[in-house]
């Protein structure tokens, strides 16, 4: 393929929007071009697929950027063995989200360090990864957040 045809793929890549497409088509191209039996279609398809898989992921990226989360923490990464009186099958029902869905709120109690912050974390970075705004706030941010919101009526 010329440079010249890459060129105009891509701006018309940008004027639509289909950021990935640029930096993907071209091994999909390849790919299409060994099958004997791959159609025009598959080949659209599978640049399509590609192009959404890309774009999922950045929104997915994007979302845990701007939920400020303080760390990165994750359910698989959650000590169960330390957290004894932490109920796994509680937490790990808490993990389906399906509480977010229900409306409901969840309050997390206990001592201090028994991880509390990463379970929140990770509920929120699996709705983060689920496509879904999350902001994380700790209890003193919401209550200077509240208290400026006050002031200003």
């Amino acid at each position: 393929m010329s440079t010249l045809q890459h060129d105009r793929i891509k701006v018309l890549a940008a004027e639509l929007r289909l950021m990935a497409l640029p930096d993907i088509y071209g091994a999909i191209a390849q790919g299409a071009a060994k099958k004997k039996d791959a159609s025009y279609a598959d080949f659209l398809e599978e640049v399509l697929r590609a192009e959404r898989d890309a774009r999922r992921v950045r929104t997915r990226e994007m979302l845990t950027r701007t939920a400020g989360f303080p760390a990165q923490k994750t359910l698989e990464a959650y000590d169960f063995a330390f957290a004894t009186g932490a109920p796994r099958v509680q937490i790990q029902e808490l993990a389906s989200l399906g509480f977010v869905e229900r409306a409901e709120n969840v309050v997390l109690l206990g001592p201090s360090g028994t991880g509390k912050t990463h379970l929140a974390i990770a509920f929120g970075l699996i709705a983060a990864h689920r496509g879904w705004k999350v902001r994380f706030l700790s209890a003193a941010d919401l209550v200077i957040a509240l208290e400026a919101a006050q002031r200003q009526g």
